[in-house]
C-alpha cells in the first residue's frame, strides 16, 4: 500500500525524459527546484528539507498513479496517459510542454490506394487502447486492437497490423519505417495534475503553485 506524502512536505511526481526537463525549467522560475541536478543522477528521490520538498522520477505512464494515491500530492503528465488511464485526479493546468500528436499512421504503398473515409473494421496496434477504441466509436468504425507496449512501427512492417495509432513528434520514426500518417486522433501537451485530498489539506501552498505556473505558461 503506497505511503501518502507528509503534511509537511510537498512531493512533485515528474516523468523521466524531456518532458521533466521542461518541467524543472517552468517550475524554477516560481522558485521550485532541486538542491540536486535530477537529469544527471541515476536517484529516484530528492529531498529538499529546508523547503519543504520532495522530487521523485517516476515513469510517465505513472505519474497519474502516484498523484491518484497520494504518494505525490502534485505531478506531470502527458494527455495522452490521463485519457487512456482515467484516473481520479484533478487536473487544473495545461504547461504547454512535451507537445505531440497522436496519430492514425499506415505504411505509405497502403495509403497511396486508401481511403479512410471508407473504413468500417481495422486492425490496430497501440499502445492506447482505450483513446483509439473511443476515437473510431465515434466515426461508427469496428477496431481489432493488439496492445503493445513499444516499437509500435514494427506491427505494420511484420503484417501484425495494418495501421497503427501513436504519439508523433516530428515523424522521422515513422518515415524511416516507411509509414505516413494518415489522421490525427488529438494534439497532446503535458498538464499539470493534483491529488485531490493534497487540494484540501495542502490548498494554499498548491493553489499559490497553480498559479504560479499560470502566469508563467501564458506569458511564455
Amino acid at each position: 500500500m503506497m505511503t501518502r506524502a507528509s503534511k509537511d512536505t510537498l512531493t512533485i511526481a515528474l516523468p523521466k525524459g524531456r518532458v521533466m526537463k521542461q518541467a524543472l525549467k517552468i517550475f524554477a522560475k516560481i522558485g521550485i527546484e532541486p538542491l540536486e541536478n535530477m537529469e544527471e543522477s541515476r536517484k529516484l528521490i530528492f529531498d529538499d528539507k529546508k523547503n519543504g520538498l520532495r522530487f521523485l522520477v517516476v515513469k510517465p505512464t505513472d505519474v497519474p498513479t502516484y498523484v491518484e494515491y497520494g504518494a505525490a500530492d502534485i505531478g506531470v503528465a502527458g494527455k495522452d496517459v490521463l485519457m487512456e488511464q482515467e484516473r481520479d485526479v484533478y487536473e487544473p493546468l495545461d504547461l504547454k510542454i512535451g507537445r505531440c500528436r497522436m496519430m492514425v499512421a499506415e505504411p505509405a504503398a497502403l495509403s497511396a490506394k486508401d481511403d479512410p473515409s471508407q473504413w468500417t473494421s481495422i486492425r490496430i496496434a497501440t499502445k492506447y487502447p482505450n483513446i483509439t477504441e473511443k476515437f473510431f466509436a465515434s466515426k461508427g468504425v469496428q477496431v481489432e486492437m493488439i496492445k503493445l507496449y513499444g516499437s509500435i512501427e514494427l506491427a505494420p512492417l511484420i503484417g501484425l497490423a495494418e495501421r497503427i495509432v501513436d504519439l508523433v513528434e516530428t515523424g522521422e520514426t515513422l518515415k524511416q519505417n516507411g509509414l505516413v500518417e494518415v489522421e490525427e486522433i488529438m494534439k497532446i501537451t503535458s498538464r499539470l495534475i493534483v491529488n485531490r485530498a493534497s487540494l484540501k489539506i495542502k490548498g494554499a501552498r498548491i493553489a499559490e503553485i497553480i498559479e504560479g505556473l499560470r502566469k508563467e505558461v501564458e506569458g511564455s
